[in-house]
């Protein structure tokens, strides 16, 4: 199987079919991580389209990455936080999502429907760094990746991985 980075030189080199093959490999995840942040699929869409299109103007000017998927998801999150902070300027925040629930990753889905409710319910509930680095590692980023693209040191993922786990047990058994 063919790396992410190595499709992306391909993509660098004008291969347009590596750009097929990326957004076949990561479109799904990154939509449902997008989609978490947003809590809206219009936008959740849009945004999507968006970061697929900043990996095209990325590859026109040769930009090279270590970790394709890492720089990926941080493209995207960036594009959440910038569609936030737009909502948030012009008081669009009448959208937002009933309470108790929030977008539950596919892995999750199998779990009982009560379990389910209360899990998404319980996520909600967690300050927003938390719940950010609980939508990232539910789409399956490694300890690196989530460093990448939160931006802190892997000891700092570490342990808020711990106090994400320990404030699920709470909020779950509370």
């Amino acid at each position: 199987m063919t790396t992410d980075e190595a499709l992306f030189e391909q993509l660098l080199r004008g291969d347009v079919g590596a750009f097929d093959a990326l957004y076949a490999r990561h479109g799904r995840h990154l939509f449902g991580f997008i989609l978490s942040h947003l809590g809206n699929r219009a936008e959740a869409e849009e945004v999507l389209q968006e970061t697929f299109l900043a990996v095209l103007r990325e590859s026109k000017k040769g930009r090279r990455t270590e970790s394709f998927r890492g720089w990926l998801f941080q493209v995207a999150r960036n594009a959440c936080l910038n569609r936030l902070r737009a909502r948030r300027r012009t008081d669009a925040l009448l959208e937002r999502l009933p309470e108790g629930e929030a977008p539950v990753p596919p892995e999750v889905a199998l779990l009982s429907h009560e379990a389910t409710r209360a899990l998404a319910a319980a996520v909600t509930r967690l300050p927003q760094n938390l719940a950010e680095l609980y939508h990232l590692r539910a789409r399956g980023l490694s300890y690196a990746e989530l460093a990448e693209v939160l931006d802190v040191p892997l000891g700092t993922i570490k342990s808020r991985l711990h106090e994400l786990v320990s404030r699920l047990k709470q909020e779950m058994t509370s």
